[in-house]
């Protein structure tokens, strides 16, 4: 069972949808990634359960991203960020500082290696190719998971409460956190699409997402799994195919 399709409008100052063969230098995809979007909707409206003490969460439903359409032409940018090479320490460690039970150590990010003297990494310099001023109409619809079909009129009925009102459970951004995304729920896309100019291309294999959507329960230890599709945009629009079509591609479950 599936629920009513909804639209928003986002747009902002700057976006970056990362290609995955870009290793070092981020380079993005002319448009928002249905992964991207997602998380969007997500920002805005999500519901579950977190089982800390058993590690994993339990969500009620993901997001079926439905259609992309681009209301701004790609525009690139090319930017230059201090980026730190350190990763954030686990969700233990940083429990273990807040009860007091260890030393809090900071990442330092205004200097090198040579100049910290302890193990930490640093910081460096990376080119970022981003785009600029965008904005997109996004349609999804909620996809219940089995246990919670039942309680489908009522997920659709919160999201439209949450939209409508501007809340959101954390700021939604374009494919980095530093780059916000602002939103607004879309009644009719008649007078949004008029006198556009038509951007048509055939992008290839693009990332569909990093999780598996089809999961009940998702564990904080489980792996990345990517999924790809051929992405075609055609007169400003990219259709996404539902994820458990097979133009999706996505590795064997035994697999990861």
């Amino acid at each position: 069972m599936n629920g009513q399709s909804h639209t928003i409008e986002v747009w902002g100052d700057f976006a970056c949808f990362t290609r995955p063969e870009m290793k070092v230098e981020r380079f993005s995809y002319p448009i928002i990634t249905p992964s991207a979007a997602r998380g969007i909707f997500d920002a805005i409206y999500w519901d579950g359960i977190r089982e800390r003490e058993k590690g994993f969460i339990r969500p009620y439903f993901h997001w079926q991203i439905e259609r992309i359409e681009i209301l701004e032409l790609p525009r690139y940018i090319a930017l230059r960020r201090n980026e730190v090479k350190d990763n954030v320490p686990s969700e233990r460690t940083i429990k273990s500082w807040m009860e007091g039970h260890e030393q809090p150590e900071p990442i330092w990010a205004d200097c090198g290696k040579d100049e910290l003297g302890t193990d930490q990494k640093g910081r460096t310099q990376r080119q970022t190719m981003a785009l600029k001023k965008v904005r997109y109409l996004i349609t999804a619809r909620i996809v219940p998971k089995k246990a919670f079909s039942h309680e489908l009129k009522s997920f659709d009925s919160q999201f439209i409460r949450r939209v409508k009102q501007g809340k959101c459970f954390q700021q939604p951004f374009f494919g980095c956190s530093e780059f916000p995304a602002f939103f607004e729920y879309v009644e009719t896309t008649e007078n949004k699409l008029a006198n556009q100019v038509q951007f048509n291309q055939h992008i290839g294999w693009m990332l569909y997402d990093v999780s598996d959507l089809r999961k009940e329960v998702v564990s904080d230890d489980n792996k990345p799994f990517i999924s790809l599709f051929d992405a075609s945009v055609v007169n400003n629009v990219l259709n996404v195919p539902p994820f458990e079509s097979d133009k999706v591609r996505k590795p064997e479950r035994g697999m990861i």
